[in-house]
């Protein structure tokens, strides 16, 4: 009985570091380099780049008559990344990164 309470306790202990772990990688910024916004290309979908850069730091939706636009602002210090989809598919990109 105590070896069951004891490898309970062991497994929670374990399974708080592991989603201490995956939440410290989800920070805003962490994926922010210019080889990974080199990645993002024209027509990916927003699930794409989030994977590739995270969540964005401010999200814009704008639904107009005909189409829907949408920007995703990254933010790292100075850096700026910016990425416009045109129906959930990317427009273009603009970057401030260096190396």
């Amino acid at each position: 009985m105590i070896a069951m309470k004891r490898a309970s306790r062991s497994f929670r202990l374990l399974h708080l570091f592991a989603v201490a772990l995956l939440l410290g990688g989800c920070q805003p910024g962490v994926r922010l380099k210019k080889a990974n916004v080199d990645l993002v290309t024209e027509g990916m979908a927003k699930k794409q780049v989030e994977s590739i850069l995270g969540m964005p730091t401010t999200i814009d939706t704008k639904d107009f008559v005909v189409t829907k636009k949408t920007t995703y602002v990254y933010v790292q210090g100075k850096d700026t990344v910016t990425v416009v989809f045109k129906e959930d598919k990317v427009q273009s990109k603009d970057s401030t990164l260096t190396d």
